[in-house]
């Protein structure tokens, strides 16, 4: 009976210890846009061009190509060149309220309809707000539930 349990704790500890550990690493599409395909070749079928500054959460590397998802959940492949470590996030809610605090209490400063686009100037959350900026130079707090990117 001993033999058994114990021979079940090493079979479930080396599957943990098997199972790889999935942090999500999101980029955006650098300063031109970029063409996405359905594989990683440029002989691969063109899906898309994804305009620059969207955000891409980034699957799988698989030499100079990325596999990456994009807001809609879609996966495609990008040249890994045209990705760029600057983070962005795109409005999913609409009309969200971006706060002078990182507390629903603070000012609004402005509000932004969905599927705009906004800098992440502070990728780490606060308290389930991240802070943002907005291409006219207007910053603030949104709540991390109503973007995608980060």
């Amino acid at each position: 009976m001993k033999f058994s349990s114990l021979v079940l704790s090493a079979l479930v500890l080396s599957s943990a210890a098997a199972a790889p550990a999935y942090a999500l690493d999101f980029k955006s599409v650098g300063a031109a846009p970029a063409i996405l395909y359905d594989a990683p070749s440029e002989k691969g079928r063109r899906v898309s061009i994804a305009p620059r500054g969207m955000p891409v959460e980034v699957v799988l590397t698989y030499g100079d190509w990325s596999k990456v998802r994009d807001a809609s959940g879609a996966l495609s492949w990008v040249q890994s060149k045209a990705l760029a470590a600057k983070r962005n996030v795109v409005v999913s809610a609409p009309n969200a309220k971006i706060h002078a605090a990182a507390d629903e209490a603070s000012a609004t400063v402005f509000s932004a309809d969905k599927n705009v686009l906004l800098e992440l100037t502070d990728s780490t959350p606060v308290s389930g707000w991240v802070k943002v900026k907005h291409r006219d130079g207007q910053s603030g707090f949104i709540k991390t539930a109503e973007v995608w990117g980060d």
